[in-house]
C-alpha cells in the first residue's frame, strides 16, 4: 500500500519537529513537508501534494481555519486534520464547516493520531473522544445554528483582520498580500463596517477572542 503523505502546519518549530520525528517512525506514513503558517501550507501543497495535512488553528499570517477553507476550494482531495489546543465546541464546528475532516486535541496520544490519520486518509471523519463529547452535547442541533462570527467577512477581509491584529501596518499588509495600499485600506474600512468595530485596538481584541491570534503574537 502507498504510504499516507502528510504535511505538518504549525507555527512552533519544536511542535513540528516532534510530530515529524514521530510520524517518520511509522511505516505507513511519509512526511512530505512542514509549514509555519497557513499561507505557507497552501503554497507547499501545490508542490508536495500531501494526502493529509495536520493543521494548527492559531498561526501568524493565515490561521488554520482560513487555510482549510482555501484548501477545500483549491485542493478538494487533500484531507485536513485540525490539531489544536482549542477544544471548545465552536472551534470544532467552525473547522468542520470550513472543510476539515478531523479534529484532534494536542493533548491526544500518539496512538490516537495514528487512528485519525488512517481514518481521514480512508475518507472518514475523525474526532478525538474529548472533542466528540463536547460536540455530542448538542448532536441534534444543526451545525448552521452555531454562529460563525467571521461568516459575514470575505476571505480577504478575514486575512486583513488577522494581519491588523498581529500588528502589521497598512503598507506591510499590502506587501504581504501583494496588493496596493489603497486596496488594503478599502478592505479594512469594509471589515470595520461589517463588524461595527471602528478602531484597531478593538479589532485586535476581537481577533484574540476568536483565537485567530494570541496576545503574545
Amino acid at each position: 500500500m502507498k504510504p499516507i503523505r502528510v504535511l505538518i502546519a504549525d507555527d512552533h518549530t519544536l511542535v513540528r519537529a516532534g510530530f515529524g520525528a514521530y510520524l517518520r517512525q511509522l511505516s505507513g506514513v511519509q512526511v512530505v513537508g512542514e509549514a509555519e503558517n497557513g499561507r505557507e501550507a497552501v503554497r507547499l501543497i501545490r508542490d508536495c501534494r500531501p494526502d493529509v495535512v495536520l493543521m494548527d488553528i492559531s498561526m501568524p499570517g493565515m490561521n488554520g481555519l482560513e487555510a482549510v477553507t482555501r484548501l477545500g476550494r483549491d485542493f478538494p482531495n487533500v484531507r485536513v486534520i485540525i490539531l489544536s489546543m482549542h477544544t471548545d465546541r465552536k472551534y470544532v464546528h467552525w473547522a468542520l464547516r470550513a472543510g476539515a475532516a478531523g479534529y484532534l486535541s494536542k493533548n491526544s496520544g500518539t496512538a490516537e493520531l495514528e487512528l485519525a490519520l488512517e481514518a481521514v486518509a480512508s475518507g472518514d471523519t475523525y474526532l478525538s473522544p474529548e472533542i466528540s463529547n463536547h460536540v455530542s452535547e448538542r448532536h441534534q442541533e444543526r451545525e448552521d445554528d452555531v454562529p460563525d462570527p467571521l461568516g459575514r467577512l470575505t476571505p480577504r477581509q478575514r486575512e486583513v483582520l488577522q494581519l491588523i491584529a498581529e500588528g502589521h501596518t497598512t503598507r506591510g499588509i499590502a506587501q504581504i498580500l501583494k496588493v496596493s495600499v489603497k486596496t488594503v485600506e478599502t478592505h479594512r474600512r469594509n471589515l470595520m463596517e461589517r463588524l461595527d468595530i471602528h478602531d484597531v485596538a478593538s479589532l485586535t481584541r476581537y481577533a484574540i477572542g476568536l483565537g485567530l491570534v494570541t496576545p503574545d503574537e
